[in-house]
């Protein structure tokens, strides 16, 4: 009984293990398992009995977590957007201008796909979206049936990191850090992986170029009544829009500096960015709207439909991130700005109606059900699991790693990616993340690296064969029989469940290279952050006493305190005497004795101090 009370966290992770193996939805088996072993481990004496009346204050939080509401606001946005037929124009639009070059359509996947990452932040929506969509047109010009599936499954994962992901907001949340941040370390590792994708595919054109076939010239239907393609004017509009942004990017301390009327000398990168982008994109839209309006013929077809497909949802992201990067808006309240602004684009397209309306919510309030019934048994769990010292057995169990950081590091990504066989993201992130980060911490790691560094390995949870749900919900909307096409009229066969999973596997073997990369070289992360404001203490204390009328530090061993005293502190104030007499009494002699001192002399910065600058380390040191 002894070495079971000794190692009772063990056992209890043990046991939450049982349960799950068993078969029982996670958000019960975390509450069962804590309840248990909370009402055992008061049986035994492992902790006092009235840990089970910390439970409501704990779940009350949950639903007072202002952060939380993001989820349910990002979710309906991506619902709205991508049931209201944006998934269907961008990829017949992308699909039209990258279709000419070998690999055309699947570069025109990957990069939609990260648009509806952008705008969803739902994988299934994603996946099963571009398999409805882009798989036959793939499979009726004669892409090998590998890459595409590999290729709609991976770019429907991107949804898991490109902010704004429901991943993220939930890590954030786990690690106690602002989510705006989160979002900004994943900005550049997003784009990058989503540049690997793009280098694969570019290789495959190169050396293998049967793979990845051009589309025919009967299959392009945007071009101008010359016959031309209208690319020309296409590259005329992204040039201007790519100036303007360069302009906007290289002087925007100035524009900052005019805006807010201040000297501005530097502005974070990723501010620049959204800003930069956001104005050539306005630039675009305004020179195509005014084509349309004057009817001037400025721009072909295929520049006019480019731009009025694609700028709407990049205006909406660019709201939705730029307003949190600038500090405008909190993540829920650009998740709220975000599904508000998708609502205006389906009604502006004609395309929005109360079924469409009916199904987003009801699809929002099931994920966000989902989301907070996992909390909730993670919440028990970890309480008592917190309770009966297992913080301190993991800190024990990963402390005296060989590598220091980097091993830690290695041990805890070959962990999530081994467990991600098993549970989802948010299984992860309520279960093993909330575990592993004290230890990070307490290994000077920072925890937005942390975070994305997870976020990555984690969308490998849905690439996993034969357990990742990107391939079943590609599994679901791929032939299964052989089908007669619409177009060509020749008999298509299935794709099989093999060739899925073949096909998931390099783009795997990619994230998990980006893993590593985020290992190697931390500042992918920490180098969109912004800068850590150094405070002047001693500035900060000389205000105080200003402000105060208190002694300055020097004359302050001269000159008598607030209380009367001399700065040697050696007499209590009367007030403090009292109080100390009417607290709680100690339990023990010893107790006893140290409290009667400590009343008796106040500390030096503690309460009752001449200095307030000690005052105020003292504070923030607690």
């Amino acid at each position: 009984m002894e070495f079971f009370i000794a190692n009772y966290a063990a056992f209890m992770f043990a046991g939450l293990i049982c349960f799950l193996l068993l078969g029982f939805p996670v958000a019960f088996s975390l509450g069962a398992c804590g309840l248990f072993f909370g009402l055992l481990g008061i049986e035994l004496n492992v902790f006092p009995a009235s840990i089970i009346a910390w439970l409501p204050q704990r779940l009350l939080g949950i639903m007072a977590n202002d952060t939380l509401l993001a989820v349910p606001f990002f979710t309906l946005m991506g619902l709205v957007l991508e049931r209201s037929g944006m998934a269907e124009d961008l990829l017949d639009t992308v699909g039209q201008v990258f279709g000419p070059m070998r690999g055309g359509l699947a570069l025109a996947v990957i990069f939609v796909g990260a648009l509806l990452a952008a705008t969803t932040g739902v994988v299934a929506a994603s996946v099963i979206s571009m398999g409805l969509i882009s798989l036959p047109i793939m499979l009726r010009y004669g892409y090998d049936r590998r890459l595409a599936s590999g290729v709609i499954a991976a770019s429907g994962t991107l949804a898991q990191i490109i902010p704004p992901s429901l991943v993220l907001i939930i890590m954030a949340d786990q690690l106690g850090r602002s989510v705006g941040d989160m979002y900004k370390g994943a900005f550049v590792p997003a784009f990058m992986l989503v540049g690997m994708y793009v280098l694969y595919v570019v290789l495959l054109a190169i050396f293998k170029p049967k793979m990845v076939p051009a589309l025919p010239v009967e299959a392009r239907v945007f071009r101008e009544p010359n016959g031309s393609s209208g690319y020309t004017s296409l590259l005329v509009l992204t040039v201007v829009s790519v100036l303007v942004a360069v302009f906007l990017a290289r002087h925007m301390a100035e524009v900052h500096t005019w805006w807010q009327g201040t000297l501005v000398e530097s502005v974070p990168t990723d501010e620049k960015i959204v800003v930069a982008m956001c104005g050539g994109v306005t630039v675009a839209w305004l020179i195509a709207f005014i084509n349309r309006v004057t009817k001037m013929g400025l721009l072909s077809r295929l520049a006019e439909r480019v731009t009025f497909v694609l700028i709407p949802p990049l205006l909406l992201i660019f709201l939705v991130l730029g307003t949190i990067f600038l500090g405008v808006a909190t993540p829920t309240e650009g998740g709220a700005m975000g599904a508000m602004g998708a609502l205006i684009m389906a009604m502006m397209r004609g395309r929005m109606s109360f079924a469409l309306l009916k199904q987003a919510l009801g699809s929002t309030t099931r994920l966000a059900s989902f989301v907070m019934f996992i909390l909730v048994g993670a919440t028990v769990f970890s309480m008592v699991f917190q309770a009966a010292d297992g913080h301190k057995w993991v800190e024990h169990l990963l402390d005296d790693l060989p590598g220091g950081q980097v091993g830690f590091l290695i041990l805890v990504n070959v962990l999530i990616f081994v467990l991600a066989f098993f549970l989802d993201f948010f299984e992860l992130s309520f279960i093993v993340v909330p575990l592993l980060a004290p230890v990070a911490d307490k290994l000077g790691i920072d925890l937005i690296w942390f975070g994305v560094l997870l976020a990555v390995n984690m969308q490998t949870s849905f690439m996993h064969p034969p357990f990742g749900f990107a391939l079943f919900y590609l599994r679901s909307v791929a032939p299964e029989k052989p089908y007669v096409d619409k177009v060509t009229g020749k008999v298509m066969q299935p794709v099989t469940t093999m060739e899925i999973y073949k096909g998931a596997i390099p783009f795997l073997v990619l994230q998990l290279v980006m893993v590593a990369v985020l290992i190697a070289f931390p500042g992918l992360v920490t180098g969109s952050l912004d800068k850590k404001v150094d405070v002047d203490m001693d500035a900060v204390g000389a205000q105080m006493r200003d402000s105060l009328g208190a002694p300055s530090a020097g004359d302050a061993a001269t000159s008598e305190n607030l209380w009367g005293n001399d700065a040697s502190g050696s007499e209590a104030p009367a007030g403090a005497a009292s109080e100390a007499d009417g607290a709680a009494a100690p339990a023990d002699p010893a107790s006893a004795a140290s409290a009667e001192e400590s009343s008796a002399a106040p500390t030096p910065g503690g309460y009752g101090s001449d200095d307030p600058l000690k005052s105020l380390q003292e504070s923030i040191k607690k």
